[in-house]
């Protein structure tokens, strides 16, 4: 998983409560277990009418946006269904951290396992975001120091200290595991000994 640290990048603004997983990964998409390849499927039913024909004015089509690393949105994120695909196909689009004023508990435990970082601000420095992102400016997202700027906005947030250390070294459950492989081999080579009938041997 790519770590975390400091991001400055465009952030589109898509100021809407109550984004759910359907919205932004539909059913259609969730066919496959593969995390890439996923970000035609992203608001799709946004980016596109019953006919498959684009909406030109969907703010991830037009630039600079289409380049967007942040997503600044509105309350309760990510949620309805417990997807993962919802933040494969963020990161397959290349968005690394989303802004809100809350999420869905699933949704943000899957950012974190993802390598997305999911800031949550009180609504009214969501809107000074939100009026940054609108006015092209970039936005900081600095994961070390816990804080978040754009001009001279700096709001600060909170995040768990085990999910900072894990995005910040680029950990997830499995690279977690992998950081005890001597005491797994280790542990492996007493119970060969000690019982060695579960690894096949007489």
């Amino acid at each position: 998983m790519k770590p975390f640290i400091t991001l400055t990048a465009i952030a589109a603004p898509l100021p809407l409560q109550n984004v759910d997983t359907d919205m932004i990964i539909p059913k259609q998409f969730l066919k496959t277990i593969q995390r890439t390849g996923l970000r035609e499927g992203l608001f799709y039913e946004m980016r596109y009418d019953v006919n498959g024909k684009r909406i030109d004015d969907f703010v991830l089509h037009n630039a600079p946006y289409d380049k967007a690393e942040i997503l600044v949105s509105g309350d309760n994120f990510g949620c309805g269904s417990s997807r993962e695909h919802a933040p494969w196909a963020l990161l397959d689009f290349g968005i690394r951290c989303v802004i809100a004023p809350s999420f869905a508990d699933i949704f943000y435990n899957n950012c974190f396992k993802n390598g997305i970082l999911p800031v949550a601000l009180p609504q009214a420095q969501v809107d000074a975001l939100t009026q940054a992102a609108e006015a092209e400016q970039p936005i900081t997202v600095d994961l070390e120091k816990q804080n978040v700027t754009a001009g001279n906005h700096a709001f600060r947030f909170e995040v768990d200290a085990f999910r900072k250390h894990c995005l910040l070294n680029g950990l997830d459950d499995i690279g977690l595991t992998q950081q005890k492989t001597p005491q797994i081999a280790s542990f492996e080579q007493a119970q060969r000994q000690s019982a060695p009938w579960l690894y096949g041997a007489a």
